[in-house]
């Protein structure tokens, strides 16, 4: 697959919220997934046993009412998208929306970096 059709793929299955798909057949296994210092445990995940990881710690730790995801920039081997999600920290029951930027690194056919780039709430 070409760049722009990975780019394409993810945009359409995390609209679906099929995050799944994108994890089987968009990434490496050894992918490098980076969040900004603070917004999770463990900021930097690799390989796809961490980012399940990851991935789990978001789902119990956040309800999802909508999420969207923007048409792709694609330049190269990259792409960036935007999320706009509406949530509910589940500890604490607050209810936000929020938007943050991926931007994804593309070798051989398949992603092998992400990095996302929001504001980090300060700490309680």
């Amino acid at each position: 697959m070409t760049t722009k059709e990975i780019a394409n793929n993810l945009v359409a299955w995390c609209n679906k919220g099929d995050y799944q798909s994108c994890y089987e057949k968009l990434y490496s296994p050894n992918i490098v997934s980076m969040e900004p210092e603070g917004s999770s445990p463990n900021p930097i995940s690799n390989g796809m046993q961490e980012v399940a990881k990851k991935g789990a710690w978001w789902e119990e730790t956040f309800e999802v009412h909508s999420s969207t995801v923007s048409e792709p920039t694609v330049a190269d081997n990259w792409f960036s998208v935007r999320f706009d999600m509406d949530t509910t920290h589940r500890p604490s029951g607050q209810r936000s929306t929020s938007s943050e930027i991926g931007v994804y690194q593309v070798q051989d056919g398949k992603i092998v970096r992400e990095q996302f780039f929001y504001d980090v709430p300060p700490a309680e």
